[in-house]
């Protein structure tokens, strides 16, 4: 559980466009956030503009140790470095994994890539995550921007592999439930630019008003 005296915001942005929609509505998530705490502690990391490494052997070996031995307390994983490559890899999953485990508030602003997630945001998800680890307690929300329509009852929504895979992570990976999993964003995003969608562009002005007004009530209400 996080140190809950002074509530603490985690905000990950993972797009690589500067001015981007899911950037704006995590950006409303987090204001909101602030403003209902002001004593707050806020981090945020751009793993766009500084990514992350991708996991390496020694990193799998940090892994396997951690499932050898049952570890299971996330301040005993350090017990696993045992060669300099490991303290290489343990170098940059510390501080990571400290930010994580320190926060109330995990939120997440991804667009959907190929009907994913980035592979900034995939990185960043691979060096804090080890077997058996619990992160129940915490509340995690994700502000994403998809260019099409991928929600329950649109022809594309098989398709959705970002909010099913996340929601599916956390529960499966990180042990937190339902409710303590918020979902917002922006839809029909490519209508702005893609005549084929140029009729859609009323439902995404709809979709992403809504958004920007779910994600302050919600930042305000965490």
């Amino acid at each position: 559980m996080p140190n809950t005296a002074v509530p603490t915001l985690l905000h990950l942005d993972a797009s690589a466009r500067r001015r981007s929609f899911s950037r704006e509505a995590g950006d409303a998530v987090a204001d909101g956030w602030r403003a209902s705490h002001p004593e707050g502690t806020y981090v945020h990391r751009d793993l766009a503009l500084t990514p992350v490494p991708q996991i390496d052997e020694a990193w799998t070996e940090l892994c396997d140790y951690v499932l050898e031995h049952q570890i299971t307390d996330i301040a005993r994983y350090r017990e696993a470095v045992r060669t300099q490559a490991q303290a290489a890899a343990w170098a940059v999953i510390e501080p990571l994994l400290d930010e994580l485990v320190a926060a109330d508030v995990v939120l997440i602003a991804s667009p959907m890539y190929n009907f994913s997630i980035p592979a900034s945001l995939k990185a960043w998800i691979d060096q804090v995550t080890f077997p058996r680890m619990s992160l129940a307690g915490r509340r995690f929300v994700v502000a994403y921007a998809r260019g099409g329509a991928y929600g329950p009852g649109t022809p594309r929504h098989p398709y959705d592999h970002q909010e099913r895979y996340l929601r599916d992570f956390f529960a499966g990976h990180f042990a937190v439930p339902d409710e303590d999993m918020t979902f917002l964003g922006t839809e029909l995003v490519n209508s702005r630019t893609d005549p084929a969608l140029a009729a859609h562009r009323e439902a995404h002005d709809a979709s992403r008003a809504a958004a920007l007004a779910a994600a302050r009530k919600i930042g305000a209400s965490l």
